[in-house]
């Protein structure tokens, strides 16, 4: 019997004949892409592959068009022989509810993830979803087509912010390489990922930007966005990453901290850090958590207190790392 995990994945989706593939809530462009190829690579194996998310598909992979299949909702385990799960840390992480009885297989490249399918594939070391799905079609024995290689080659560059992330490995850019080689076309990526904003989207950034503030360290930026701007300025969806990386570019700036009011008093804190400061360790010291320098949480309360008091603690969590007796690890 198979015992490396690609090797039982590979195993398990030649032996299905359904199959769900699911992402985590906020699906980002990594699992959103991956999906698409694993449904592509499935489809080349004769197999049945629904893409079923809980939460919708975000700006601006909402724009694509073979991207409107993705059913959102439930999966039905019944309909299915096996679920695939991308990026979850557990089951809840997905926000699929009816799971329990069902085949489950779990691929992910956080440190965080807690072993929880019948078959777990989990690389900490890899960039992406998409660079272990990559992986992956060696042991399915598929040849990957153009628009396979397109949607893994997308969520390499997703998830490593274009190749600025400390993710941007030898790994990330061998497979990178190959996949350009197979037919990925990386102008046509970067087109639709960064090139497609509306004048409003814009307009917003300015708006958010300028509540920038810093510590007075000037290793924490700290900006936020609220929902009369995006209302006034008619954005229901709207895609943030840029915001972050922006504010990321200040020199001296080790974490940036983006404030997203979700609701009455209820703010989602996007982190982004470079360096050795930790998002991950931050962000799961108020009960979230993510990648090492790409993490999130939510806090409740009102704005103007919040804004003084998580600052202030994670600017005393980063000065707790700083001073351990090894230093921060990964």
């Amino acid at each position: 019997m198979a015992t490396e995990p690609r090797e039982q994945i590979a195993a398990r989706i030649k032996a299905s004949r359904t199959i769900a593939v699911t992402s985590h809530l906020r699906p980002d462009g990594d699992s959103l892409s991956t999906a698409m190829a694993l449904s592509l690579m499935g489809g080349l194996l004769g197999k049945d592959v629904a893409i079923v998310n809980h939460d919708p598909t975000p700006l601006p992979f909402s724009g694509f068009p073979e991207l409107a299949g993705i059913r959102i909702g439930q999966i039905q385990a019944a309909d299915f022989d096996t679920v695939i799960l991308l990026e979850c840390a557990d089951v809840s992480r997905s926000g699929q509810e009816g799971l329990a009885g069902a085949y489950k297989i779990n691929i992910d490249h956080h440190y965080s993830n807690t072993p929880y399918a019948d078959i777990n594939w989990i690389d900490p070391e890899a960039p992406a979803v998409g660079e272990m799905v990559f992986d992956l079609s060696r042991f399915l024995g598929i040849t990957l087509t153009p628009a396979i290689a397109e949607h893994l080659y997308c969520a390499i560059v997703s998830d490593t912010g274009s190749f600025q992330f400390s993710n941007t490995t030898p790994r990330a850019l061998a497979a990178a390489t190959e996949l350009t080689r197979l037919g990925a076309s990386p102008i046509r990526v970067t087109e639709r990922l960064y090139n497609n904003n509306r004048p409003e989207k814009i307009q917003l950034l300015g708006l958010v930007l300028s509540t920038l503030t810093m510590n007075g360290r000037g290793n924490i930026a700290v900006i936020s966005m609220f929902r009369r701007d995006t209302e006034s300025l008619h954005l229901k969806e709207i895609d943030t990453e840029d915001m972050t990386t922006l504010a990321r570019t200040i020199k001296g700036v080790e974490m940036v901290m983006f404030f997203k009011e979700m609701g009455p008093e209820t703010f989602r804190v996007s982190l982004r850090s470079k360096g050795s400061a930790n998002a991950a360790r931050v962000a799961e010291h108020f009960g979230g958590g993510g990648h090492i320098h790409a993490s999130g949480f939510t806090v409740y309360g009102p704005y103007e207190r919040l804004i003084r008091e998580v600052p202030a603690i994670v600017e005393t969590l980063l000065d707790g790392a700083s001073q351990g007796p090894s230093g921060p690890s990964d």
